[in-house]
């Protein structure tokens, strides 16, 4: 797929997440094989304040590219200033977030509250490319407000003819949780509505799901969230099941456990000791999540009290789990209560989008 002078070819694309996509993630991720990653998400209005915290939120390195940078914001001449100001860190594309699902986004008539008014949509859209200064800009957007108001084919339309490159489409509504499965069938509409290219969206845990929602969808690529979580294998695993029609399964604990280091480290490179040690320990959960004995690290994992502790109860608890990952009916329980709980790091972090 090309992104302007971008080509990733047949790579899965890291979505952006916030409190997640840090640049340690990002680096597990193109190390894996993403052929995209993304920053957290950022205000507009933060941008040209030049909030520190919103200065580090989309910051990234040359090593890092390619690179999008995806912005918040309800005010054309305001996202048109950010789109100049992000434009000079030179990123690969910048993403207006028309799909950001959450209370506090919405009510501010941001994110998801988009897609009520196309025209809105389009003007934003036009302002962000005028002040891009030649980036590619992308839009991301939900089927619609709910099911009951199902506009996306309008909104992508409208997009397109205001100056977007790609389109993001999450295959749910703004109303549906995060454990409703995705429902695809909107994202071939979409695909056939406009010339630009579609990422898909939605319900991506496997490199089978991916190769399927291409196949049923006839969309360019496939943007993965969730799934990637503790799973940056999933990047190289659908490659490898690209160029060889099979899938090398899930990693062995070694394998996961010598990943989960190395992130570990680039947490503490980019954050220190201190602020690195909350995030290792989600991380750890997120890596071991699928195999056995991962309750038993959970009941650890909070007493830890520094990151060497971190490793050496890692190493411990890598050694004890056999190279098999749960059993289907065991990884269904955790996958679930995975999904309810998909938002738990985001609902004390979103006042940070406004900063």
């Amino acid at each position: 797929m090309r992104i302007g002078n971008l080509d990733i070819g047949s790579k899965l694309i890291l979505a952006p997440m916030a409190e997640v996509t840090d640049s340690s993630f990002r680096k597990i991720c193109r190390e894996n094989g993403a052929g995209l990653t993304f920053t957290q998400m950022v205000s507009a209005e933060g941008v040209i304040r030049n909030n520190f915290e919103t200065l580090r939120h989309y910051s990234f390195s040359r090593s890092e590219k390619p690179i999008g940078v995806q912005i918040l914001g309800n005010d054309p001449n305001i996202l048109r200033q950010a789109a100049k100001e992000i434009s000079l860190q030179k990123p690969d594309l910048i993403d207006l977030n028309c799909g950001c699902p959450v209370d506090k986004v919405y009510s501010n008539r941001m994110g998801s509250a988009l897609l009520d008014d196309p025209k809105k949509l389009g003007n934003l859209v036009r302002n962000l490319v005028e002040g891009a200064n030649g980036v590619p800009v992308s839009v991301k957007l939900r089927l619609g407000k709910d099911r009951n108001r199902i506009n996306v084919i309008e909104n992508a339309r409208t997009a397109e003819e205001n100056g977007a490159s790609l389109l993001f489409v999450h295959a749910r509504t703004r109303t549906d949780r995060y454990d409703t499965v995705a429902d695809w069938s909107h994202l071939s509409k979409v695909k056939a509505a406009v010339k630009i290219p579609v990422v898909g969206n939605g319900s991506i845990f496997t490199p089978d799901d991916a190769k399927r929602m291409l196949n049923e969808t006839g969309c360019d690529s496939a943007m993965v969230a969730r799934g990637a979580l503790g799973n940056p294998f999933l990047f190289s695993r659908f490659q490898i099941m690209i160029e060889t029609g099979n899938d090398p399964g899930t990693p062995d604990p070694v394998i996961v456990r010598e990943t989960l280091l190395r992130h570990i480290k680039y947490l503490e490179d980019e954050f220190g000791q201190v602020l690195a040690l909350d995030k290792a320990k989600k991380q750890s959960i997120w890596y071991f999540k699928s195999y056995s004995k991962v309750d038993l690290l959970m009941e650890k994992i909070f007493s830890i009290k520094n990151l060497d502790e971190l490793r050496v109860l890692i190493n411990e608890h890598s050694e004890k789990i056999p190279g098999l990952p749960l059993n289907q009916a065991e990884n269904r329980e955790i996958h679930q209560k995975f999904q309810k709980k998909v938002l738990f790091w985001l609902a004390e972090e979103v006042d940070k989008a406004f900063g």
